[in-house]
């Protein structure tokens, strides 16, 4: 593994399955950086929006940026599981800063690997995975999120082979501080019978060899408010012809490989970010008296502990389940749509509970449950809603259940 990671570091997790060596070694000196660099400022950087240029600059060295990026293009090569393991610990600390090294590597990096040449994974991947470039991915556009059969950016062809392209696209992270981007645009019309998907392909080019590129709002959000959010905006943006990533007109079937990449990361922050909520509230509850004893005391606290531990640690196991099976090369659409729905939507109430125990605490900005619930609440809407995960999961229910 490329990387400065202390390998003679040891933790004890005893909320995981047995760690091998490298897991081991890599989550202690994640954590150790974390305490000593995150921790400290994310309250803060939550309040101001200010993007950790220096920390993530740090990850890079680390080899977290480049986490699943193979050796041979500068990254660490670690598998899913590890992956997964290293998005957990950074949520429950830092959702914003989680957000950018889960994209970093899943989205703008895991396309390039899926669909890129060996020239161009020699090109864009090394400075990606070292974080002298931050990588954006861009599908939404303000009218096409869920369906981007409705995309409306484009690309047209010229006769030397070069594109130019035009359009936009919303809610893009790492929009304004992105070195590298991955732009999806229809090139050709839908041909019949295959969907309003086919004709989209993908591009991949840096930002400081092109003209015509412009950043428009920068997003004042919710939560993960020093993730960058930003519009993009693409105004006759002329492209080599070696700017297209993967094949003309079927980059889909590619997205769809990278949001499933994507959903693993994005399944493990919600359980890292339920997961601090819940730490929180059982050290708080352990702590605070009334009538004589701690309320985590009470049997309606104690058992909605155990409950928020029991569904944290079934969503571990269901993200471990999907890492498992995509490093095995096998299909993992469906376990990590399973994964995605059920770790975000009781990460997000682990952080709701958590609330509610804190009362009145828990609704104000010096206690960090708040920030927790604000930050989550994204993970159920990004890399495909609840709704999506359900219909991916529906139509597998029913296509096996109708052969039968």
């Amino acid at each position: 593994m490329t990387s400065t990671l202390d390998r003679t570091a040891t933790v004890s997790n005893p909320n995981t399955a047995p760690l091998n060596d490298d897991q081991r070694t890599i989550v202690s000196s994640l954590k150790a950086f974390l305490k000593s660099k995150v921790e400290p400022g994310a309250a803060e950087r939550d309040q101001t929006g200010e993007f950790p240029f220096e920390i993530v600059k740090e990850l890079g060295e680390m080899g977290i940026m480049g986490a699943q990026t193979p050796e041979e293009y500068g990254g660490s090569g670690l598998d899913t599981a590890t992956f997964a393991m290293i998005i957990e610990e950074i949520a429950a600390v830092d959702g914003s800063l989680c957000l950018t090294v889960a994209s970093h590597n899943s989205l703008c990096q895991g396309h390039i690997l899926i669909g890129g040449t060996e020239a161009q994974k020699q090109k864009f991947l090394p400075a990606l995975a070292s974080a002298q470039k931050l990588g954006a991915w861009g599908l939404t556009e303000p009218g096409s999120g869920s369906d981007s059969g409705g995309m409306v950016s484009n690309a047209k062809e010229q006769s030397d082979g070069s594109w130019i392209l035009n359009g936009s696209k919303n809610f893009i992270t790492q929009g304004s501080v992105g070195g590298t981007y991955v732009i999806l645009a229809r090139t050709d019309a839908a041909r019949p019978g295959k969907g309003k998907n086919d004709g989209i392909s993908a591009f991949v080019f840096n930002r400081d060899e092109v003209q015509g590129f412009s950043i428009g709002r920068k997003e004042d959000k919710l939560g993960l408010r020093s993730s960058d959010t930003a519009q993009l905006i693409f105004e006759d943006i002329h492209l080599p012809a070696d700017a297209l990533l993967g094949e003309r007109g079927n980059a889909f079937k590619d997205v769809m490989k990278v949001l499933d990449g994507g959903r693993v990361g994005i399944a493990a922050m919600g359980l890292g970010l339920g997961r601090a909520a819940y730490e929180y509230a059982a050290r708080y509850t352990a702590g605070r008296e009334q009538f004589g004893k701690p309320i985590s005391h009470n049997q309606d606290i104690a058992f909605r502990l155990a409950d928020m531990d029991t569904k944290l640690e079934a969503a571990r196991l269901l993200i471990r389940k999907a890492a498992d099976l995509k490093d095995a090369g096998m299909p993992f659409t469906v376990p990590v749509a399973r994964a995605k729905l059920y770790a975000t939507t009781v990460g997000v109430e682990a952080c709701d509970e958590a609330i509610q125990m804190l009362g009145g605490y828990g609704y104000i900005k010096e206690y960090p449950v708040e920030r927790y619930w604000r930050d989550n609440r994204l993970t159920r809407i990004g890399e495909g809603t609840d709704e999506v995960q359900r219909l991916v999961i529906s139509r597998d229910v029913l296509r096996r259940f109708a052969q039968n």
